[in-house]
């Protein structure tokens, strides 16, 4: 999740709609601007009982966190505690039970990208080490309830926290116990940004599929492949889903704002603290009616923080955000930006993706995603199709996107070569979760300490 990191006191207000679109027609950039960004998520441990370590102990979060400045990493301070590093490499964040999260920066090419995820998790390691700290690549703790994890001392969350119960019963789920890994992607017009919304979104389900990472939940098997995309079916329903409404004829900046004007809000940030607004209407804001700040309108800053708080499967900022993958192992992390890249930034491969998808009803992207994270690759695609078969074709259309991009590095590889780990899956017909469940009802004998042995970084 977003880290805020200074006031804004001076930022321009709110005057208009036009204000609201503003961040998204800024979001457009030529073809040859565009960059990629990679966000990743994993598990923190200690290595002495597998426990989840809090900020404050010797050892814990706070101590791994000041280790990472040694790397050049600066802190981010919020009441006075650090809660963030930042750097070259983009941002080093804590979720809300302390899963470590990098937020990287925005890069040219995959090859770029898969070397800072390196760079990242070779630092995490080497200060892991000597903390008795490790880190584990899943899509949900695997054997923690909820009491057994700790809270990080940031504003946003602690509202959050106590906002999440009013409406779903898995919030406190999606904050504490789940790890992702996303995508940050350009576009080029608002004609470009609703294609590739349109196609991501409606291929989200596939890669929550491909991804599918956390069957276990409190030490067993939980009938799920992905459980944490099963948790946003009832997380908060105003803020989370599949967004017909991007399918309709005339979507783009506008009708998104209206979207996001109808999302209850959860904070607004002044002085360095957040203002609990949780459940308000940012509409009420615009007219200066906001209960907790009366007579005060929003600033641009405010807007930027209030698109960062809905959580649907595809989100716009300025930016475009993939978000349907679990958390998992270091070429999925590569692969996942590969995925999006090869589909979404070749316009061959970006009207060749947009075919297989338009005739897809609402009712069976719905479907879709419903059945994805019990069945996965097994789930039956709108057009009838196995899942399977569908995830082949994206997977070629994906290479060929990635082969016309012809971005290599310097022994002569090209961005190919990070869709293995996906060819892999897809020749086997397993998500990662299913051979998880091999494991456990075979070798591992039911025995989930083994989780910790073979899936850390």
């Amino acid at each position: 999740m977003s880290t805020r990191q200074v006031s804004d006191r001076n930022d321009p207000p709110i005057e208009s709609k036009a204000d609201l679109i503003a961040p998204m027609q800024a979001g457009e950039k030529p073809r040859t601007r565009w960059r990629i960004g990679t966000e990743h998520e994993k598990f923190v441990y200690r290595l002495s009982d597998h426990g989840a370590p809090s900020y404050e102990e010797p050892g814990g979060i706070y101590d791994l966190l000041m280790a990472l400045t040694r790397y050049g990493w600066e802190p981010v301070i919020e009441g006075g505690k650090v809660i963030a590093l930042s750097g070259e490499d983009g941002t080093v964040s804590l979720e809300p039970a302390g899963q470590l999260e990098l937020s990287g920066a925005p890069l040219v090419n995959l090859h770029q990208t898969c070397a800072e995820t390196g760079r990242h998790l070779k630092q995490v390691k080497e200060v892991g080490a000597e903390l008795g700290l490790g880190f584990l690549g899943l899509g949900m703790w695997p054997d923690k309830t909820r009491e057994d994890l700790p809270i990080m001392p940031k504003g946003r969350y602690a509202i959050m926290l106590r906002h999440m119960p009013r409406v779903g019963t898995m919030g406190l789920d999606m904050m504490l116990r789940t790890c992702t890994i996303q995508t940050n992607l350009d576009y080029s017009s608002e004609a470009d940004m609703v294609q590739k919304f349109r196609t991501s979104l409606a291929l989200q389900p596939l890669a929550t599929a491909l991804f599918a990472n956390s069957p276990f939940t409190e030490g067993k098997p939980n009938g799920y492949l992905s459980y944490r995309s099963h948790i946003w079916t009832d997380t908060d329903p105003a803020r989370t889903g599949m967004l017909p409404f991007v399918f309709e004829e005339g979507f783009g900046y506008e009708r998104y704002v209206d979207y996001m004007l109808d999302v209850p809000m959860y904070f607004v940030f002044r002085e360095g603290r957040y203002i609990d607004a949780a459940g308000l209407s940012f509409r009420d804001f615009m007219n200066g009616e906001l209960s907790v700040l009366p007579g005060e309108k929003p600033t641009r800053s405010d807007w930027i923080d209030h698109l960062s708080t809905a959580f649907p499967e595809v989100r716009l900022k300025s930016f475009l955000e993939m978000r349907g993958a679990d958390g998992g192992p270091w070429n999925r992390i590569c692969a996942l930006p590969a995925l999006w890249v090869g589909l979404l930034y070749d316009q061959s491969a970006l009207d060749a993706a947009w075919d297989l998808v338009k005739g897809w009803s609402i009712e069976g992207q719905q479907l879709l995603r419903d059945e994805v994270p019990r069945l996965g690759l097994k789930a039956t695609a709108p057009d009838g199709r196995p899942l399977l078969d569908v995830a082949r074709e994206v997977l070629e259309i994906a290479s060929a996107g990635l082969a016309a991009r012809d971005e290599v590095n310097s022994m002569g590889d090209s961005e190919v070569g990070f869709l293995r780990p996906l060819h892999d899956i897809i020749a086997e017909g397993k998500t990662p979760a299913d051979l998880l469940l091999e494991s456990w009802h075979g070798e591992w004998a039911g025995d989930l300490n083994r989780v910790y042995e073979e899936k850390s970084f």
